[in-house]
């Protein structure tokens, strides 16, 4: 088995259609069935690669979650630049509310959470997901502090951070509607709270 950790290769040719074949089994059978069911033998039926490959290049189910995870956050669009706060904020929190509310993609993001509450690796890839996320829309905030909107000291991951929160929170405990109107009420929220001095340093 390679001595790199799953995702931190990034090949090309067959290994990367392989790569591409799997993950996206994975994050069907995720999908469907959630972390408990996951199986390595399946993943590899369903992407159409022997059982050897998977089991060599990934070696657990955690480690491919881990690799798709990593997938995920390369393949996530990039942070869209508004030239205001509340318009990169609202871009923001109508992103997450897309990708939470998408057929697949949230029964995908479900599941994945579920395994991390039980999972320490999972949950360490999670967490890496998120914090990619987050380093890619904090430049939002560094620039509404240079524009002046902010107060000096806002922390930009906390203001980030405070846009999503509401909407995983609909997604996973309340079950309220998770519509666009409620997306932009999380990025007005955010940003009247960091024009306020709620997240400077």
């Amino acid at each position: 088995m390679s001595s790199e950790a799953p995702g931190t290769v990034r090949p090309g040719g067959r290994t990367a259609r392989v790569r591409e074949a799997v993950l996206r089994a994975a994050g069907d059978a995720l999908a469907e069935h959630g972390f408990d069911r996951l199986d390595l033998a399946d993943v590899a039926r369903r992407a159409g690669v022997g059982k050897t490959t998977v089991y060599r290049r990934w070696g657990t189910v955690p480690g491919l979650v881990a690799d798709l995870l990593a997938d995920m956050a390369e393949q996530s669009l990039p942070r869209t630049e508004t030239g205001t706060l509340i318009g990169d904020l609202r871009a923001n929190a109508r992103l997450v509310r897309r990708t939470l509310t998408d057929p697949r993609q949230g029964r995908l993001f479900k599941a994945i959470i579920a395994a991390a509450t039980c999972d320490a690796r999972t949950a360490e890839a999670l967490h890496r997901f998120y914090a990619a996320r987050i380093r890619e829309w904090a430049p939002c905030v560094e620039q509404a502090v240079a524009r002046g909107e902010l107060p000096e000291g806002t922390d930009p991951h906390e203001v980030i951070r405070a846009v999503s929160a509401p909407l995983y929170y609909r997604l996973l405990a309340s079950g309220d509607p998770l519509d666009e109107a409620a997306a932009d009420r999380a990025a007005e929220a955010a940003a009247t709270a960091a024009k306020a001095g709620v997240f400077v340093r």
